[in-house]
């Protein structure tokens, strides 16, 4: 699968791309994690410019939703983009009040944006719920993944079911989420990572010009590229179980490598809160661990391809 970007597209990309110039970046994604706080102001600002509409335009779709996810992924914005853009509309076909948390029925742990969140998607099983939260109830929690994290008290019979065999759809659109999120973030961390290389010098010369470090540049490269066009195809079709469950199984080992790579490259800079790389190979980190991680996305693609559900 290959294509080239139509006119609107482009002006999509180069709009948002503007924006976040000017809202997102390493720098601000620093500044918001030392108080574990959500960036409202970014959010307000992509939704007053129509870009949390785009899934549900009648002239555009998933596919530009999928571009602006990744082009937010990308310069580290603080929001809970994947679920706005993509989990939200593909599973009701309407936007809902952000922040939006996703999680599943029985998970104790943290939650990506559970601390902030005004609405919640859960994961019930053979249903969805839409339930309506106060961030003022939920506990936050510290963390190093590079968003907010909170604790959210869970009723399952309260809020809305959204239906029998929802609880599929939700999985399909929040795997998908996941991987475009997962692209933005593996693209800017080895941004970081070749930038490094090449400035870095030992032997007399940038340890970039060194065909071993190339190499494994060029493998994450190809991982990177490899995910961002089973993403595509997966919206561009409309998140069948089967593509979407293959893109986040694989974005998720080809996270776990570039977060090896990225770190290894960079050595103990890498590792430091002085270096940029944190931003972004950490949140790979946490995607890793969503929707019952590599394994669940494994069976899940297992299960559609040879049990056709």
């Amino acid at each position: 699968m290959d294509f080239d970007l139509n006119e609107e597209q482009q002006a999509v990309l180069a709009a948002v791309g503007q924006l976040l110039a000017q809202r997102a970046g390493a720098e601000r994604a620093i500044e918001l994690a030392k108080k574990a706080e959500y960036d409202g102001e970014l959010e307000a600002a992509l939704s007053k410019s129509g870009f949390l509409d785009v899934a549900l335009d009648v002239e555009m779709g998933f596919l530009e939703a999928v571009l602006v996810t990744e082009a937010v992924s990308a310069a580290a914005g603080v929001v809970s983009i994947g679920a706005q853009l993509l989990v939200a509309p593909g599973l009701t076909r309407r936007n809902l009040p952000g922040p939006v948390a996703v999680t599943r029925l029985g998970h104790r742990g943290p939650v990506r944006f559970g601390a902030h969140a005004r609405t919640l998607l859960l994961d019930a099983g053979d249903e969805a719920r839409l339930i309506e939260l106060d961030p003022s109830k939920a506990e936050p929690v510290r963390s190093n993944f590079g968003y907010p994290m909170g604790r959210i008290e869970i009723d399952p019979i309260a809020g809305e079911s959204l239906g029998p065999g929802s609880g599929a759809t939700l999985r399909n659109w929040w795997r998908l989420a996941i991987a475009a999120e997962a692209v933005g973030s593996m693209g800017s961390a080895l941004d970081v990572t070749v930038a490094y290389v090449k400035q870095r010098h030992q032997f007399g010369r940038a340890i970039g010009s060194f065909q071993a470090i190339q190499h494994r540049l060029a493998q994450c490269a190809v991982l990177r590229e490899a995910t961002r066009w089973m993403v595509y195809e997966a919206a561009y079709k409309g998140a069948p179980a089967d593509a979407t469950a293959t893109a986040a199984a694989y974005a998720t080992k080809a996270a776990d490598q570039i977060f090896a790579e990225t770190h290894q490259l960079t050595g103990a800079m890498g590792f430091t809160r002085e270096h940029d790389l944190h931003v972004w190979s950490m949140r790979l980190q946490a995607l890793r661990l969503e929707a019952g991680g590599i394994y669940g996305h494994q069976r899940a693609a297992a299960q559609a391809r040879w049990l056709g559900r």
